[in-house]
């Protein structure tokens, strides 16, 4: 079971869907079930909680921060670049230096 919010669009039972993040490689599975509040669905939509029930897939393969999407849908991406500006201390920011 994987659990979290779907963000948008909707999830149904028997659509293929890819878990993606966290490891080099992404995994394809099919939707067995949706639950919400421990009662069973046929799709849940953008906003709901759910607990996705996944075939093949245990427990352990899912971890905290992978993304269940559409296959092909989206990539992850491991590098970016930024620009960050830390308020000083007068300014109501940090009060203490980060370190790299």
């Amino acid at each position: 079971v994987a659990t979290g919010r779907v963000e948008r669009g909707q999830i149904k039972v028997g659509e293929e869907i890819e878990i993606i993040g966290l490891t080099e490689e992404s995994s394809k599975t099919t939707v067995t079930g949706v639950e919400m509040f421990r009662k069973l669905l046929d799709f849940a939509e953008a906003g709901d909680n759910i607990g996705a029930l996944l075939r093949g897939v245990a427990r352990e393969d899912v971890n905290r921060g992978q993304v269940l999407a559409k296959p092909g849908s989206i990539t992850p991406h491991t590098k970016f670049k930024a620009e960050v500006y830390v308020l000083s201390k007068d300014e109501g920011g940090r009060h203490t230096p980060f370190f790299t």
